[in-house]
């Protein structure tokens, strides 16, 4: 690790942290040293990176000096603390949590969306919603080509995206009921296994959730387009990995779904497995471990004039926060943007 970037990984032993370490080693991303920065609760513990072992440290406000890049996921509260510290130091900051998202001063990047947007940073980058990240991947060539007007969609999200606590406890509540034992609960308000609960975040006074409007605010911010209406509803589903998204799309202009086959088998970021009659569509086992979004059942929605329908799904972990992370670090880097300007 003698040549690259200073990089540090906060939140370096929760899902997202760990899979950040690892898509930095899959992509190559030239590091020159790294920092696993956690809470106390985890420091000594140890992470693996390009053959090393490297002790993770606790987060303080002195763990950015001489730092270029920071790759957060640690929490909204961390976040707010810590990320603007960071970047006073001159750090850039790729964050995963909720905190900065719908800042107007801080870009929010879907680097195969809007990549434009990373040179706007003035020190901090917000990572979107695992959610939005995968739909609107899979939404960008439509946008380009008739230009959307409504947005409906339904998630089926998988349990990793509450965190590591609710996949043990997926997997202890399926063993429990195998084993006629007494079903274990602590993560959500009612048993995950074999069931599904339209329940994502706190809900608003609307009878809409958090995640829900995670989904229309920062779909919008992402197209440059306030004027898109989106309605979402999230489902938390027995999956271990992998969210899935059914996705009704209303344009401005026709476009059929011959066209928009051909717009998506073209689309960065988009593979396209759509063969109904034999079977084939995307599915959560299929994407587990990828880094594209997957995109199926394409067909005519046949309650409006230009409309469309889509199966969408991708690795909530890895696409869905680690991989786009990455990605954008990428940007910076290619583009030079690892400095502040000013500092």
């Amino acid at each position: 690790m003698s040549e690259g970037y200073r990089v540090a990984v906060v939140g370096a032993t929760g899902a997202v942290g760990t899979m950040m370490i690892k898509v930095l080693e899959e992509r190559n991303f030239p590091v020159a040293s790294l920092k696993a920065l956690a809470s106390v609760r985890s420091v000594g513990k140890k992470v693996a990176f390009r053959g090393k072992v490297i002790t993770v440290e606790e987060l303080t406000e002195r763990s950015f000096e001489g730092v270029q890049l920071a790759l957060f996921s640690a929490g909204a509260a961390v976040s707010r603390r810590f990320a603007p510290l960071a970047a006073q130091a001159g750090c850039v900051v790729v964050d995963n949590s909720s905190a900065f998202r719908m800042d107007p001063h801080i870009p929010l990047v879907v680097p195969e969306v809007n990549a434009h947007a990373v040179r706007e940073h003035k020190g901090i980058i917000a990572n979107p919603n695992c959610s939005t990240i995968q739909m609107v991947v899979a939404l960008k060539p439509i946008q380009d080509a008739a230009k959307i007007k409504r947005i409906v969609v339904t998630t089926f999200q998988a349990v990793s995206g509450t965190g590591q606590k609710a996949v043990f406890e997926l997997e202890a509540q399926v063993q429990a009921i195998v084993q006629a034992q007494p079903v274990p609960r602590a993560v959500y308000p009612h048993q995950i296994a074999f069931n599904c609960l339209p329940h994502i975040g706190a809900f608003l006074d609307t009878g809409y959730t958090e995640e829900e409007m995670k989904m229309v605010n920062e779909t919008r911010k992402i197209f440059e387009d306030p004027t898109i209406q989106v309605c979402a509803t999230t489902v938390r589903v027995p999956v271990y990995y992998g969210h899935s998204e059914s996705v009704a799309v209303e344009t401005h202009r026709p476009l059929s779904v011959q066209e928009a086959r051909a717009l998506l088998e073209k689309a960065q970021g988009v593979v396209v497995v759509d063969e109904p009659g034999l079977s084939r569509y995307p599915m959560p086992l299929d994407a587990a471990g990828r880094d594209e979004t997957f995109v199926g059942r394409i067909r005519k929605d046949i309650s409006v004039e230009n409309g469309l329908v889509l199966w969408i799904v991708a690795d909530n972990i890895r696409k869905g926060a680690a991989t786009n992370a990455v990605q954008i670090a990428e940007i910076l880097a290619r583009e030079g943007l690892l400095r502040v300007p000013g500092f």
